[in-house]
């Protein structure tokens, strides 16, 4: 449940469980621009840098957040790319955000943008995206100090903000600043509107070097420092600065495109090599799939990673794609047939925006009862062109497209650093300071090590509307469970639905099979009986058409994302094994790859990143 806030009679938000304002009685414009913003020094500090991190502790109704976009916005010196990290252990609701900015007319249509992504704050971290993937905020949803944990980037300034330090003490304590500190670089800039000696100690002893500055009335004083102490911070891992130059990145499918398109954004030149002669040749060219979170009774490591992947390939589709035409978020009922909830008897309310338990009247809709079974509700669930999704992908600035490019092997130059792509004949089709494996179950071939990845043929049925009696009875939103069913995408020809798909594991073959066609039809009887029994004399006669696509996977079916072996091998990166699960990972793994090479926030928490670290399995291939 979002935190209860009351409204002054001024206007001014309250907060009862820390009985303290949220900003200042004179508005917290002024507060941010000048307590915040001015006192790290910004915009100016910023001018002409790649990128600008900044740490802020409380987001709160997200001033200094809106403040600082606008100050980025209106800057034509600002940097390539903003990145705003914020902890908020208790997010107020999305409509309080807008309010919150209504005394500030030149934020509403900012704070109209942050309102339409502010749901589903579960626990962890949440990355909203705006202004074409320029401007990053990751909100961490939990404590502070926890939250930070789960971070892995040096910021270029802090926010330190909060309610008061009588009020709440334990955002202000030693061992949440020294959870800061740990975030910061030498010559990190600090700002607060606190002066309270403890917080002053706190900060010393955390190595800043902090000094009173003129407040706004009717505070006297506020806060500045820097990040400067007299030791040498002990680091467990170093952090990478790599200037973006040029990337190959060997793969034309979802995995490669978001790859290409995280690294172009950040000034890269990318090549996106394929042996197809167009992007979305292989698995990524099924003519549509599901798109929907992962759930478990545990919130497990998968059912985390989905939702943060969901939200990431829903703000690309928001962006870049025509809603009804390319994608549709209709939602998506998932019938539970192993007779399991899927949630947890406690969900919380945050986590009704994903997911719920799903209500007679979306099982009625589906030909359904309850005595069918459980079945969840996944609000954010629905379809998408997966090619629709990778053209529009290529098409951003920075990029080149060469199909029908056959890559057989890599070798780097040890004079230059650079890797050059070879064909089968030794030829060099290519060469750059980086590549990118993103060519599914084929990546194996060119790493030079034992990677274990694994073909995953499937194969989809499909037919118009008009070949099909009975189409007007389909449910109006996609179902999944045993195999999956999608009612209307369009097409060139006309209205189409989907069902599928077949999982035939070490097998590459895309020939299309009639078994696999009768499986098919057993899945959908198995999973909507009413619109199966409709659809049965079309299989029979054979008027279904298929599409066969061969998917890869990882032993543990989640992604490889990140840096092969940068010792023995510097500037090889892997971004694939999205298994069935791609239009839900890949434009999350393009980001997280991105991340780790630039040393920036990382869009979910380290744990999660570490699950897909690409060199998992290499480690323990034989020498």
């Amino acid at each position: 449940m979002a935190e209860r806030i009351e409204w002054l009679a001024d206007g001014t938000p309250y907060s009862p469980r820390f009985g303290d304002r949220y900003r200042s009685e004179l508005g917290g414009l002024a507060q941010s621009r000048e307590v915040f913003l001015r006192g790290c020094g910004l915009p100016g500090a910023w001018a002409h840098q790649p990128q600008w991190r900044i740490l802020e502790t409380g987001f709160g109704l997200g001033l200094n957040f809106l403040v600082t976009w606008q100050a980025w916005k209106a800057d034509p010196a600002r940097p390539r790319l903003l990145h705003l990290v914020s902890t908020e252990a208790f997010p107020a609701s999305a409509d309080d955000i807008l309010r919150a900015a209504a005394a500030h007319p030149e934020l509403i249509p900012l704070a109209q943008q942050l309102q339409a992504q502010f749901w589903g704050l579960l626990p962890g971290v949440h990355r909203l995206v705006f202004e074409e993937g320029r401007v990053l905020l990751s909100l961490c949803i939990g404590d502070t100090k926890a939250m930070l944990r789960e971070q892995h980037f040096q910021a270029d300034a802090v926010y330190l903000d909060g309610f008061s330090p009588a009020k709440n003490p334990d955002m202000w304590a030693l061992h949440t600043l020294k959870a800061v500190a740990r975030c910061c670089r030498r010559g990190t800039r600090i700002a607060s509107w606190t002066i309270a000696r403890a917080v002053l100690d706190n900060l010393t002893q955390c190595g800043f070097v902090v000094h009173k500055t003129p407040g706004l009335p009717p505070k006297r004083d506020n806060l500045q420092g820097v990040f400067g102490p007299r030791w040498e911070p002990r680091k467990a891992q170093t952090f990478t600065t790599v200037n973006p130059t040029s990337c190959v990145v060997i793969g034309g499918g979802l995995a490669g495109a978001a790859a290409a398109a995280s690294l172009a954004r950040r000034g890269w030149q990318v090549e996106v090599l394929d042996s197809h002669a167009a992007p979305a040749g292989g698995a990524s060219g099924l003519p549509a799939g599901v798109l929907v979170p992962h759930v478990s009774p545990d919130d497990s490591l998968l059912s985390r990673l989905t939702r943060c992947g969901v939200r990431a390939t829903l703000q690309q589709a928001e962006a870049l794609l025509q809603a009804g035409e390319d994608w549709q978020a209709c939602g998506v009922l998932e019938r539970r047939l192993d007779g399991s909830a899927g949630l947890a008897a406690d969900w919380p309310e945050a986590g009704r925006d994903w997911s719920d338990i799903a209500d007679p009247s979306k099982l009625a809709l589906a030909g359904l009862v309850a005595t069918d079974g459980p079945a969840c509700w996944h609000t954010r669930g629905g379809w998408i062109k997966p090619a629709r999704l990778v053209q529009a992908l290529l098409a951003q600035s920075g990029l080149r497209w060469r199909g029908g490019i056959a890559a057989s092997r890599l070798q780097r130059n040890p004079e230059t650093g650079h890797w050059q792509v070879l064909d089968a004949q030794g030829k060099g089709l290519a060469q750059a300071a980086m590549v990118v494996l993103a060519a599914g179950h084929a990546s194996r071939l060119l790493v030079g090590g034992d990677l274990p990845l694994q073909a995953i043929r499937g194969q989809m049925s499909w037919a118009l509307h008009a070949d099909t009696a009975g189409a007007a009875a389909f449910p109006p939103f996609v179902v999944n469970g045993s195999g999956s069913f999608i009612p209307a995408v369009p097409t060139d020809g006309g209205m189409a639905w989907l069902a599928g798909a077949s999982f035939q594991r070490d097998e590459e073959s895309t020939e299309t099979r009639s078994g696999d066609q009768a499986a098919n039809l057993q899945r959908l009887q198995t999973l909507l009986p009413a619109t199966a029994l409709t659809l049965a004399p079309d299989f029979k006669s054979g008027s279904v058409r298929a599409w066969a696509g061969a998917r890869c996977a990882s032993p543990d079916r989640l992604p490889l994302v990140g840096a092969v072996d940068e010792a023995q091998q510097p500037g090889l990166w892997l971004s694939t094994a999205m298994g069935s699960r791609g239009l839900s990972f890949a434009i999350l793994c393009g980001e997280l790859l991105a991340a780790r090479l630039h040393g920036e926030p990382l869009p979910v928490e380290q744990r999660l990143a570490q699950a897909l670290s690409a060199s998992r399995f290499l480690r323990r291939a034989p020498a």
